[in-house]
């Protein structure tokens, strides 16, 4: 039997146990540079000596201007690397693998001046009012995702993951409900996708392997939901897609219709049906705190890996607890073990 603290292995990736910390803002850039602080080194090399599997770094952009706020981290430039590499490599010298998220925000850059988007479509009333990219420039969209992955591949990241949910760049061109275009982009929703993941793969080493998180449901009316996320998916792995971070929700102003639980676990059925349509790997995200029932998920192969964000925030030593918890064997540091 498999549970939270079995190793795990896809492609080149090994990883000690099945935890992962998911890609989670800090808003701490200082000097709005994109490079990442003390504080980034700290918050994620903390979680490696507590025991983290996998640590996902947190959404990184790809251009000033695809930065939720100035206070991002980006990776538009050869700058931005060293701070990244030092971080990964004191998380690997504590035993934990590490990926980075490599995103645009799209019309949720709240910072951008004009954000730009699919269609000139605004997320809602209170936000900037985007426009749309051009053909050519949508073209160049994808070229600044291939740089900034072949810079994460020289910072020497275990993994990637590409962000097409949330209401974000990726998203806004698969969903039909802010991808109004009339050209090829329009045409083929997943165009955009498809070509930033063959962008993304031709940078990777062959054996590393390539996640993309998606929302699996829209929880807005008129929202795409579990079955036209299949199909996709379906085209991203085909594009080259190796596993499926599943969350949800981001597009639209939430109203009542479809409005999402609240309760633990609500959105390991959308991993478990995207993990079965697809016989792909998963990660299951989503109010997974409580370590028993995470377990439980690893146990009935509804997932392959479980992303604790609110409980890592609050404890960076999560995993070490879950494994005492468990009763299942886990490397602690010497220098704690006396707390163990």
């Amino acid at each position: 039997m498999i549970d939270l603290f079995s190793p795990y292995s896809f492609k080149s990736l090994e990883l000690k146990n099945r935890v992962v910390m998911p890609p989670m803002c800090q808003y701490s850039v200082d000097n709005k540079d994109g490079i990442a602080t003390d504080w980034h080194y700290m918050h994620y090399v903390s979680r490696a000596v507590g025991g983290t599997g996998l640590i996902i770094i947190e959404m990184t952009d790809v251009e000033p201007d695809g930065r939720i706020s100035d206070f991002d981290l980006g990776l538009w430039s050869d700058d931005q690397i060293p701070a990244l590499k030092r971080i990964v490599d004191a998380c690997h010298s504590h035993g934990a693998k590490v990926g980075i998220q490599i995103a645009h925000a799209g019309r949720k850059a709240e910072d951008a001046e004009v954000p730009v988007a699919p269609s000139a479509i605004a997320f809602d009333e209170n936000s900037k009012q985007p426009r749309a990219l051009t053909t050519a420039e949508v073209k160049e969209m994808v070229e600044k995702f291939r740089t900034a992955v072949a810079r994460a591949v020289q910072a020497g990241f275990d993994t990637i993951e590409l962000h097409g949910a949330h209401g974000y760049l990726i998203h806004q061109f698969h969903s039909p409900l802010t991808n109004k275009r009339d050209d090829e982009y329009g045409k083929d929703l997943t165009l955009f996708g498809r070509e930033v993941i063959q962008a993304a793969k031709a940078e990777m080493p062959e054996d590393m392997p390539l996640i993309m998180r998606i929302s699996a449901k829209e929880y807005v009316e008129g929202g795409y939901g579990i079955q036209e996320s299949i199909a996709f998916a379906k085209e991203y792995q085909v594009a080259g897609v190796d596993m499926f971070d599943i969350s949800s929700g981001g597009e639209g102003a939430i109203a009542a219709w479809g409005r999402p639980g609240t309760h633990a676990a609500y959105q390991v059925p959308l991993a478990r049906d995207i993990k079965q349509a697809l016989d792909i790997p998963v990660i299951a995200v989503g109010r997974l705190d409580d370590p028993i029932l995470a377990n439980a998920v690893i146990g009935n192969e509804e997932a392959d890996l479980i992303a604790v964000g609110r409980g890592i925030l609050r404890n960076p030593y999560w995993a070490l607890e879950a494994a005492s918890k468990l009763r299942k064997e886990t490397a602690v540091p010497k220098q704690y073990t006396s707390g163990f």
